[in-house]
This record gives structure tokens, C-alpha cells and sequence, in this order.
């Protein structure tokens, strides 16, 4: 009579209670890398991987982390309005991410719940003893290494992909009140309290999809979907040739770098443009703005 019986990495095939092979456990692991850019400065260097890096793309952060059981990617954009209020958007988004990231690290979550995650960051936003006034949309892409699912939470018009094979086979839902208005995250001076807008974390959009061994996941904010089109950012992915982390980084810039051109395109017909064509307003151009890619690899983790 043969039983099979998990033991740490390994399940151990047993015949009569005598261990007779012992098979290793199959657990993916992402390799990620970030690159970014501000909508007012040439490009930045790649961002190193494994670290959150604020205010180098404008008003945009994110984060890079893992604990044991779980890989963890992120980006936050701060609404750029507040500058007009002589507030800083990179404060409220940069301070998000750093918090997911802890978070991440101490593994007091739940892998299925990435929505806690910026449930609780964004609790602790609010108790800061120094108000850090602003607003951002947020995304979450939690790899659970257990089961090879990863779950998403998404809170406006930020925004994760999956790509197989050179198509997109999953993709988050943007989140709107209207047009150009997302779902968002926020904190108004005492003055504006009720007059600004502001969305429950429990209000994102979640998923879950089961993921394969090279399967490519890009998690960003809206300066890339804005002005790329998924065939388009297909395109660029198919030029990796391997998932080593060097390659994914110069990928992750170079999908950085083409969105910044064509953001600056006034005649290119942008997926932003589309969109605002499809409510009613003639617009054609890219549109200018923070972009923020983080690309991962689900790979073997040998």
C-alpha cells in the first residue's frame, strides 16, 4: 500500500510505511525588476530590484518584497492635483508603499487578502501623528509560492497584466468614477474633510489567477497603460530572450522608455486618447505623465 506524505520540500512516496523516493516540491518564486521615469524629467536610471526608491518618478512609488511564503509587487500613483495645494503627492504614495512593504516582510497577512494589506497601510496613514495629507490609486499582486495563484487587489487606474506565451491572459479592471477620475485612496486637510474624494481599500477590484512557469507579470501605473496598448507592450516583452534579473531591468526601462516617447506624441492615437474619444471628448496625443513598471518572472524555484 503506497501514501504520499509532505515532508518540508519534499513529498516522500512511502510503500508499506518504508520510504522509497522522495519527489520535490514544485514552488514558483517571481524574479522582478522596476524602472520609472517623472512626466517632467528624462528617464531614470533602472531601479534596483528588491527596494522601494521614492520620489524618483514624480509622484509615483512602489515596492518590491517577499517573506516565506509569498512574493509581493506594488505601485501607488499620487494625484498630482495636490500640487496646486502646495501639498507633495510622492509624501502619501511613497509612504503607502513603504508601509506595504513592511508589512510584506513581517508576513502579517494573508497571501488571498492583498486588500489588507492596503487596508492596513493605509490605516496607519491616517493615525500618523504628522498628517500626510494627499491621495493615490494602488495596486497589489501577491505570488502565493503554495498553491502558484497570484491574488490582486487594485484601487483605480493603476494596474497588473499577465502575460503567456505573448498574450494577455489576465488582466485587472480599471476602477473610475468618470472619466480621468479613478477610485483612489486619501487624506484631506481639516478644512476639505468630505469635499475631497475618497475610496475604501475594501472597495478594490480583487482577483485571483493561476499562474505557470514563465508567465510574465507587469504591475504599473496608468503612465504606462495610458499610452501603451497591451499588443503593444506584447511587442516588447517578446524581445526577452531570458528571465535573468539584468534582461528583465533593461526590459522594464525600455517599456518605460517607449511609453515616455509616445506620451509626448501629439499625434499619436493613445489608448488615453481612445478613451476619451469613447466619452464624448476629441482628443488625440499621448498623455504626459509618472510611469512606473515593475516586470516579474514566475520562475522554478530551485
Amino acid at each position: 500500500m503506497q501514501s504520499v506524505v509532505k515532508y518540508g520540500r519534499y513529498i516522500v512516496r512511502a510503500l508499506s510505511g518504508v520510504a522509497v523516493a522522495e519527489v520535490p516540491v514544485k514552488h514558483f518564486r517571481l524574479v522582478s525588476a522596476a524602472s520609472g521615469v517623472a512626466k517632467d524629467k528624462g528617464v531614470k536610471a533602472t531601479v534596483a530590484a528588491l527596494t522601494v526608491r521614492r520620489n524618483v518618478n514624480g509622484d509615483d512609488a512602489h515596492f518590491i518584497a517577499s517573506n516565506r511564503v509569498s512574493d509581493v509587487l506594488g505601485v501607488a500613483d499620487g494625484v498630482g492635483g495636490w500640487h496646486n495645494y502646495g501639498v507633495d503627492p510622492s509624501q502619501f504614495s511613497s509612504y503607502l508603499m513603504s508601509t506595504c512593504e513592511r508589512l510584506v516582510e513581517q508576513g502579517t497577512f494573508s497571501p488571498q487578502f492583498p486588500v489588507e494589506i492596503i487596508a492596513t497601510s493605509y490605516q496607519e496613514l491616517l493615525e500618523n501623528k504628522v498628517p500626510i495629507i494627499g491621495s493615490s490609486t494602488v495596486c497589489i499582486v501577491v505570488l502565493d509560492r503554495r498553491n502558484h495563484t497570484i491574488y490582486t487587489a487594485n484601487l483605480g487606474d493603476s494596474g497588473c497584466l499577465v502575460v503567456r506565451e505573448g498574450k494577455v491572459v489576465h488582466r485587472s479592471e480599471d476602477q473610475q468614477h468618470y472619466f480621468n477620475t479613478p477610485f483612489q485612496l486619501a487624506l484631506a486637510p481639516p478644512d476639505q474633510d468630505g469635499l475631497v474624494l475618497s475610496d475604501s481599500p475594501h472597495s478594490a477590484e480583487r482577483s485571483a489567477f493561476d499562474v505557470e512557469e514563465g508567465d510574465l507579470i507587469i504591475v504599473a501605473t496608468d503612465g504606462l497603460f495610458d499610452n501603451m496598448s497591451d499588443d503593444l507592450i506584447c511587442e516588447e516583452l517578446s524581445k526577452l530572450t531570458d528571465r535573468r534579473l539584468e534582461s528583465m531591468q533593461r526590459t522594464a526601462r525600455s517599456l518605460v522608455e517607449i511609453a515616455h516617447e509616445l506620451s509626448r506624441d501629439p499625434d499619436y492615437v493613445s489608448p488615453f486618447s481612445l478613451h476619451a474619444r469613447a466619452n464624448g471628448i476629441n482628443l488625440t496625443g499621448g498623455k504626459p505623465d509618472d510611469i512606473t513598471v515593475v516586470l516579474a518572472s514566475v520562475t522554478l524555484n530551485d
